[in-house]
């Protein structure tokens, strides 16, 4: 067991408000992933069978960091929690935009990208502090006539539609704010922004570290790999209100530079009080509810 790890009981009663974990959620993991595998963990070792586990806020398959995991009357916090501002740390790719606004589809489409600059990124990134209208992109939980807008996506995908028009049409705009946003670093072509595993841009030997826990959970979660193209790339962090898609600011940020653009990487730094550093690994999770010491 990792040291600091803290010792539970085995009795959920010791627990009258529940509890909150927050978990650095594993590359290419679902939310519902997460959850499935500390529910079962927290079943068995309470042993009851009823236990509520949720979370308060999802987060993309290929988004990691901090997932806050309420464990039983805890999850009557997670609307609250939910509610809080976050922050992320997130890595644009210029000059292509993908169906899904990230990694998890390939390229539709190549933009005009040698004009874009640090100087222009920096320059364009106040225009989106705010309050604004956001239109979520089509591969996404949002619900459309009680039918989950990633659904219709792929039918539509399948169809040949141009999702961001259908996305106007089926999806409600969403009143959020952008209250920070930082640009962090600027590769115009290389493809290596210098980025370390604590950030959103993670190598290719942290993403398969982070999946070690659960091959089956990551094996179902496409991602196309365009790191080759050379294209201009940024690290920006970005503080905001509950509801904000990165991957549609992404979007949005290469459209108003007259481009298109879409997320390599994607970190929750924050959620709340809750820093994505004061995490812990699902392993480490599912060893607090298996202690060797507890007979577990």
């Amino acid at each position: 067991m990792k040291p600091g790890c803290p010792a539970l009981s085995r009795n959920i009663e010791d627990y009258p408000e529940g509890i909150i974990i927050p978990i650095d959620k594993p590359y290419r993991w679902t939310s519902a992933d997460v959850i499935r595998k500390v529910k079962f963990a927290a079943i068995r070792h309470f042993g009851k069978k009823n236990l509520k586990v949720g979370h308060a806020g999802t987060l993309d398959p290929l988004a990691t960091g901090v997932l806050l995991v309420c464990i039983g009357k805890a999850t009557k916090l997670a609307e609250e929690l939910q509610s809080h501002d976050k922050e992320y740390m997130a890595g644009i790719t210029f000059g292509a935009t993908t169906p899904s606004y990230d990694l998890e589809k390939e390229i539709d489409r190549f933009f005009p990208y040698e004009h874009i600059t640090a100087e222009s990124v920096s320059e364009a990134l106040p225009s989106f502090i705010g309050e604004q209208d956001q239109i979520a992109p089509l591969f996404s939980a949002k619900s459309v006539d009680g039918v989950r807008a990633y659904e219709l996506a792929r039918k539509l995908h399948k169809e040949g539609r141009t999702l961001d028009e259908a996305a106007q049409e089926l999806i409600r705009t969403a009143r959020i704010n952008i209250t920070e946003l930082e640009l962090l670093e600027f590769d115009d072509a290389s493809g290596d922004c210098g980025m370390n595993k604590r950030t959103a841009s993670m190598t290719a030997g942290d993403r398969g570290a982070s999946q070690s826990a659960s091959s089956d959970a990551s094996s179902r979660i496409n991602v196309t790999d365009n790191s080759a193209l050379g294209l201009p790339r940024a690290t920006v962090r970005m503080a905001c209100s509950k509801g904000t898609y990165v991957r549609a600011f992404a979007r949005d940020l290469g459209e108003a530079l007259g481009s298109g653009a879409h997320l390599d990487s994607l970190q929750r730094s924050r959620s709340g009080i809750f820093k994505v550093e004061d995490s812990m690994s699902i392993e480490d999770v599912i060893m607090i509810f298996h202690h060797p010491d507890r007979g577990a």
